[in-house]
């Protein structure tokens, strides 16, 4: 039997850093993760064309300054694996990898109330226990496979975005199927339509895409950056998003503008590249006329580059406000359907029936393919609560307190599981921020709260049922002021048949959250039950 501290569960950069910062901190800590190699989402998402969708610059680790200034991103965007490469850079660069242990999962995990400690059981055999259990297991995780007719059947290449093997698949000469135009297939189906010799996108839901203007980050924006390192963190941890945001500031709503003005800045935001032009006015998610205005312009943009006019149709969205769906951004996503070899079905008007032994018959017609790619996302945040079996003292499951959707509060604590943490769990900012800087947030907070109870003699915390249901409430109450329910969203929980709709993330801002955050520490952990 291995006793630890601290049992940290996922490699990703969230597990890194609690890693990290629990050894820090002087406690027995050790982190587990069922891959092979350390990097979370970024191990295992290798498809063509993955890149984060958040500037490199901001998408960092802020903890140590001597990091970023030592670490010198090639593009502003950057490609998965140089993503990949940084991980195991701040691995290894502060010797955290002899307390991870890889290829090690995670199968049950049970709440013993005499030890007040959680023990687990892993694939390997081993016997742990830990005072502590934190899951870092991210929200983007646990990939959805669809479960279309005769999938098993298909006598091709099939391949999920989201768990890409290791080595190249060459699409050379091969027809291609993507099933998907979120943001993993939004992302590959340009390089895709580049090397096959032809391409069929099966779009569900046309997705509001912006150029990100990627390119090589050059001296003259890095180096100034590099130089004023600190006060740059602190303006990104200090806003909405917990990115750098130059223009958040000048931000007014709409109707501030002429309609000229509007124009001119949404103008400025599509040519600047990222995700800013869906936030280019103060109110973007909160009045619908603004957001319609910006949704118009996004469409006038698709209709001036797609050639033909019905396949520019299809790929409009009209069903839901710019920005409630996960924001994608591209380079020469809307540009490739104007190649010979690249071809359009809208599966609205033509569902999929089923997968052949050949390829695949929608309600119309018969296609033959080579390669599926499987562009169909993530069980968002419950997926990997899923997967384990995580029971507390009296047997009962975590999902049996979820079966009417996820319940946090402050998105770290579930009640009735005591001592367990959660890293950018649902009803936090998580998929609505800068995910290593929201990270890295719920990580401290964790971390002071096990020190403090420590401090105090304490050796076990719960989240009370009625702070719960009060942070439930509050999470869906901000988000019914913004325009996010409007969407049939993952957000939402709606791309997993049958799963409770419930928004899964905290709208109110990352800055607001970690002041309500911290308050509660500072009130002697308010809304928590501690023994």
């Amino acid at each position: 039997m291995e006793h630890f501290d601290v049992i940290v569960v996922g490699a990703g950069f969230g597990g890194i850093y609690a890693t990290y910062r629990y050894r820090e901190q002087g406690f027995n800590v050790h982190c587990i993760d069922s891959a092979a190699d350390v990097g979370g989402v970024w191990y295992h998402n290798r498809y063509p064309g993955a890149r984060c969708d958040v500037r490199s610059i901001d998408y960092s680790y802020s903890f140590s300054p001597e990091l970023q200034r030592e670490w010198r991103w090639s593009e502003r965007f950057s490609a998965q694996p140089e993503i990949l490469e940084y991980a195991n850079h701040v691995v290894d660069r502060f010797g955290l990898r002899p307390l991870i242990s890889l290829c090690t999962r995670m199968d049950k995990a049970q709440w013993r109330e005499e030890a007040k400690q959680w023990q687990l059981e892993t694939n390997t055999g081993r016997d742990i226990r830990c005072q502590y259990l934190v899951l870092a297991t991210g929200p983007l995780s646990y990939p959805h496979t669809p479960d279309f007719p005769g999938l098993e059947s298909f006598g091709g290449e099939c391949y999920q975005t989201s768990r890409w093997p290791h080595e190249p698949v060459d699409f050379t000469g091969k027809r291609v199927a993507v099933v998907g135009t979120g943001s993993s297939g939004i992302q590959s189906i340009p390089v895709i339509a580049e090397q096959c010799v032809h391409l069929t996108v099966f779009q569900r839901t046309p997705n509001f895409s912006l150029p990100s203007r990627n390119g090589p980050l050059s001296d003259e924006e890095f180096e100034p950056i590099r130089q004023i390192y600190e006060e740059y963190r602190t303006e990104m941890r200090n806003n909405h998003a917990g990115q750098f945001m130059p223009d958040a500031g000048r931000s007014k709503p709409a109707a501030e503008y002429t309609p000229e003005e509007q124009q001119a800045v949404l103008e400025y935001g599509w040519e600047r590249g990222g995700i800013g032009v869906g936030g280019a006015f103060s109110d973007s998610l909160t009045n619908q006329d603004t957001n319609d205005i910006i949704a118009e312009f996004i469409r006038s943009k698709i209709r001036s580059i797609v050639v033909d006019p019905r396949v520019a149709d299809i790929l409009c969205p009209t069903d839901h406000p710019v920005s409630t769906k996960r924001p994608c951004v591209d380079t020469g996503y809307y540009e490739t359907f104007n190649r010979d070899n690249v071809e359009l079905v809208d599966v609205r008007q033509d569902p999929i029936a089923t997968i052949t032994p050949d390829g695949m018959r929608t309600q119309n017609r018969h296609f033959k393919f080579d390669i599926i790619v499987l562009a169909t996302g993530f069980d968002a945040f419950t997926g990997p609560m899923k997967a384990i079996d995580l029971l507390n003292g009296a047997g009962e499951h975590i999902m049996d307190r979820w079966q009417n959707g996820p319940r946090t509060y402050l998105g770290i604590m579930t009640s009735g599981f005591p001592n367990l943490f959660q890293v950018t769990g649902p009803g936090s900012p998580s998929i609505l921020a800068n995910c290593i800087i929201a990270a890295e947030d719920d990580v401290d907070w964790i971390g002071r709260c096990i020190a403090w109870l420590n401090e105090h003699g304490y050796n076990r915390i719960e989240a009370t049922k009625q702070a719960e249901d009060e942070w439930v409430a509050h999470v869906a109450q901000v988000a019914d002021y913004t325009l996010y329910p409007k969407a049939n969203s993952w957000y939402m929980g709606a791309n997993i048949p049958g799963k409770p709709r419930i928004f899964l993330s905290y709208v109110g801002g990352l800055q607001n959250y970690r002041a309500i955050a911290v308050s509660k520490a500072e009130a002697g952990y308010e809304g928590f039950e501690i023994a």
